[in-house]
């Protein structure tokens, strides 16, 4: 390959990936560029000039390529932004969304003065959170909240191990690992028998959190590519109507939430009217509340056990 300066290579990686019409395709070739060198954004134009190696140029172009292709920019990079934290991911998990930060969001807020470590009127330690994220995958709620919650103790869980072990990581790399117990279990599964902090009956959590996976499953051709060929189809498809998985899932909360404990689910697209209906049939919730996202879609339903 010619040699080829940054200013060049950022210009030819737009324009082919702009023709492979790649969304976002300016910051795609910059987030890849970023990455074959090891450098930031404010380094790549400061030094436009500079001239990459051919090793360099190679690699940069091979990616560009991939992304042509359908794959995932996160996959490539092997990293992604939630809550201000940079997680990892592989193939294995699916990419955190800028949306599910709203799943933090209502949590914290349902919370209230719980979520605050120190009494504010007594000045005494707050009472341990017991926290359950279901179906973790990267971990970015569990971890998240373990980092918003310093008085929390989390189990996350996930059917996938693969998953699990990417959560770990990334527990690991934001020193959160010591306050989450991981679990390879179908949603709620077992958390008495598998778990050293839920080894007894009497266990009940504070809050009970979820992205479950709500695509129907007749809707997988409408999917982009980066999303229907190389995101986790576990993590992807609820069912024939995408919806079948809450109903478990609100079932397995209400047994498990002490009295007063919050149920925060993201939604999928149409799915809040149904959603909703199922917790008011249970008859153990109250104050339930939708939130939508900035697009204006519902996106987070929170319920209170009664």
């Amino acid at each position: 390959m010619e040699a080829i300066d940054v200013r060049a290579a950022l210009k030819e990686a737009i324009a082919r990936l702009r023709a492979a019409r790649v969304s976002s395709d300016t910051l795609a070739a910059e987030l890849l560029l970023m990455h074959a060198l090891g450098r930031d954004r404010t380094w790549l134009y400061t030094n436009p000039e500079h001239l990459l190696a051919p090793d360099e140029a190679q690699r940069y172009f091979n990616l560009v390529a991939r992304r042509a292709a359908g794959e995932p920019a996160q996959y490539l990079t092997g990293k992604q932004e939630f809550w201000g934290l940079e997680f990892e991911v592989t193939p294995a998990v699916l990419i955190p969304r800028p949306e599910t930060e709203h799943v933090i969001e209502v949590a914290l807020e349902r919370l209230g003065e719980r979520g605050i470590k120190i009494n504010m009127k007594t000045g005494a330690p707050s009472p341990a959170l017991h926290v359950a994220d279901v179906g973790t995958g990267s971990g970015c709620l569990a971890v998240a909240l373990a980092h918003e919650l310093p008085h929390a103790e989390i189990i996350a869980t996930d059917i996938s191990a693969p998953a699990l072990e990417v959560a770990r990581r990334n527990a690991v790399r934001h020193d959160v690992a010591g306050r989450i117990h991981f679990l390879r279990t179908n949603l709620l599964e077992g958390v008495f028998h598998q778990s050293p902090i839920t080894s007894h009956q009497s266990f009940l959590f504070d809050l009970i959190v979820s992205n479950p996976p709500y695509i129907a499953c007749d809707e997988a051709t409408s999917l982009p590519v980066e999303v229907r060929d190389y995101e986790p189809p576990s993590a992807l498809f609820g069912g024939p109507t995408g919806v079948e998985i809450y109903e478990q899932l609100i079932k397995h909360a209400g047994d498990l939430l002490r009295p007063g404990g919050i149920l925060v689910l993201e939604l999928g697209y149409n799915s809040a009217d149904a959603v909703r209906d199922m917790l008011h049939v249970e008859r153990r919730w109250a104050n339930i509340s939708i939130t939508n996202d900035l697009a204006g879609i519902p996106r987070v339903i929170a319920a209170e056990r009664v």
